[in-house]
């Protein structure tokens, strides 16, 4: 991939056009990431995962999630009950097909990601239901110490 913005440990916030986007990012990726796409149900790698690690943004290599806030979901995408900092994602009002929900976008490039439900497990009761296309994974016995 050949995309100076992405870093799996500079947050700094991003201020990026589409246009810019559009020439760095897979067309998949460019499509749920800029353009509030989503990807089919049960057909994304990460849904169904449980190796250990973090999952990062696809987008910009923002520190999303850890793998011990994901659980098993019928869903058919990823689900996490927590970000891994508060300020890795940002929440906005979604009233797009005619439904009232709540997007979740990267904290860093403002891509979207997914959408925040009020019905997941405890210790939270929040589902974060993320695409797949939006994750990168590190495995956990190859992520360098960083803190966030």
């Amino acid at each position: 991939m050949n995309n100076p913005y992405y870093s799996n440990t500079d947050i700094t916030l991003l201020d990026v056009s589409n246009d810019e986007w559009k020439k760095i990012l897979s067309e998949d990726v460019f499509y749920i990431g800029r353009q509030k796409g989503t990807e089919r149900p049960f057909t994304g790698k990460f849904w169904e995962s449980s190796e250990r690690g973090t999952y990062y943004c696809a987008v910009c290599g923002n520190a999303l999630f850890k793998s011990d806030s994901k659980f098993a979901s019928s869903c058919g995408w990823p689900s996490f009950f927590e970000s891994i900092r508060k300020d890795a994602v940002i929440y906005i009002p979604d009233y797009s097909h005619g439904m009232n929900r709540t997007e979740v976008e990267c904290g860093r490039c403002k891509s979207h990601l997914g959408h925040i439900f009020e019905d997941g497990p405890k210790p939270t009761g929040n589902r974060f239901c993320m695409n797949s296309l939006m994750l990168d994974f590190e495995p956990e016995d190859k992520i360098q110490s960083v803190s966030f």
